[in-house]
């Protein structure tokens, strides 16, 4: 399985327990929409930076492999 796989079930099981723990949370319904949204923020900012960083490393992995291949043919 790929690491990029994993990561996402990671973060999707963390995110269906957060959003679980939330509702069922003795709040207000009007604070539990509001938690839920921070949360999902906060998720969304997680997600987006654990992506980019994995599009960097992709990004140099690329770069790596041309390189090598520049210098098979040369």
């Amino acid at each position: 399985m790929s690491a990029g796989k994993v990561l996402l079930g990671v973060l999707a099981g963390v995110a269906a327990g957060a959003v679980l723990g939330i509702l069922l949370a003795p709040d207000k319904g009007s604070e539990t929409r509001k938690k839920i949204y921070e949360k999902g923020d906060e998720y969304a900012d997680g997600i987006k930076d654990k992506f980019s960083k994995l599009i960097d490393e992709l990004n140099k992995k690329m770069d790596e492999a041309k390189a090598t291949v520049s210098e098979k043919s040369a």
